[in-house]
């Protein structure tokens, strides 16, 4: 019997998309990482009977950084880095991602990834195919599964209709976590060494750039000044309640002229008979469109807006959910 190993983005997604595939029958075991185990069952992969092995990875398997000498700061220029020769490492060695698949890939017929379906998705599933693809039965059977949610339907017909992942898009991760690593790297260094002496009053031993820092910091800055520039105004509004406590809206809104809202009050109060009369009654059916997925922008508006929580607090949520 053929061996298929499925490798997905985390561990709780490796655990649905198992118990979907297998109908829950599929049995679990601990691997090399101690954070991502292996689901084990049985089923069928493009005609045949085969033996699934289902498990994940922790987010990026690799990170970008520079090599040797390059990566100390007395010796090395800042200006160096845009030409300096980078490196991939294992991003996280104590989860032992790469000796998991090296174990639970070697001699496998096939390999189907089920990576998120974005540009960094893309990227994971060739660091994975760099650490299987040498030790597989045949390197030509590796798929790429395509889903938008964990769903019987949804994930039951990915694994019938797999691709091939998308090169191009992995090679556009790769370009901007290089520009990412120079340009952040470089410039960090460069202010950290420039400002740090000229200010009294600066005690941080690091001051950090990134190509992504800086539009986020000015929104934030923005928003900063727009609080701090805001001057309440007083406003009336005219509340209606019927007898029966029904609360009724004022097409107008908001007034910021108290006469004309003391007008408008007595107007109403002197008016007789003070009674309700229906006009008509419209009815008609709307639907609702799901959420769209937040970028990291919008989700600190929200957390900050609904639920009062400040952008660090929401970013450490963020990051310790998406690991578990």
């Amino acid at each position: 019997m053929k061996t298929v190993l499925m490798v997905a983005e985390k561990p709780s997604l490796a655990q649905s998309i198992a118990k979907i595939l297998s109908n829950g029958s599929s049995s679990q075991r601990k691997g090399v990482s101690p954070s991502c185990a292996i689901h084990e069952f049985q089923g069928s992969f493009k005609g045949e009977n085969v033996f699934f092995k289902m498990t994940s990875v922790c987010g990026h398997v690799m990170a970008l950084n520079f090599s040797g000498a390059f990566n100390n700061w007395d010796t090395c220029d800042p200006i160096e880095l845009f030409q300096a020769k980078t490196i991939k490492k294992e991003s996280m060695p104590n989860l032992n991602i790469c000796r998991h698949l090296q174990k639970e890939g070697k001699a496998i017929d096939y390999l189907v990834l089920w990576l998120d379906c974005d540009k960094e998705g893309e990227n994971i599933c060739f660091e994975v195919i760099d650490i299987v693809k040498p030790i597989m039965k045949n390197s030509q059977n590796i798929f790429r599964a395509k889903f938008s949610a964990i769903t019987d339907k949804d994930i039951k017909q990915a694994l019938n209709t797999v691709g091939k992942p998308n090169k191009d898009e992995s090679m556009a991760v790769d370009a901007r976590q290089e520009l990412d690593l120079r340009v952040g790297c470089a410039f960090t260094r460069f202010q950290t060494r420039y400002f740090q002496g000229k200010y009294g009053n600066l005690d941080s031993s690091l001051i950090s750039y990134g190509p992504c820092q800086t539009p986020t910091l000015g929104f934030c800055v923005e928003r900063h000044d727009q609080i701090q520039t805001f001057k309440p105004e007083i406003y009336w509004r005219i509340l209606i309640k019927t007898k029966s406590g029904m609360q009724l809206d004022w097409q107008r809104g908001r007034i910021f002229d108290k006469d004309v809202a003391l007008a408008f009050h007595d107007r109403m109060k002197n008016e007789k008979p003070q009674s309700v009369k229906v006009e008509s009654v419209k009815e008609k059916e709307k639907a609702k469109q799901r959420p769209q997925a937040l970028n990291t922008v919008e989700l600190l508006r929200v957390a900050s807006a609904r639920l009062g929580i400040g952008p660090q607090q929401t970013m450490q949520i963020a990051e310790r959910l998406y690991i578990q």
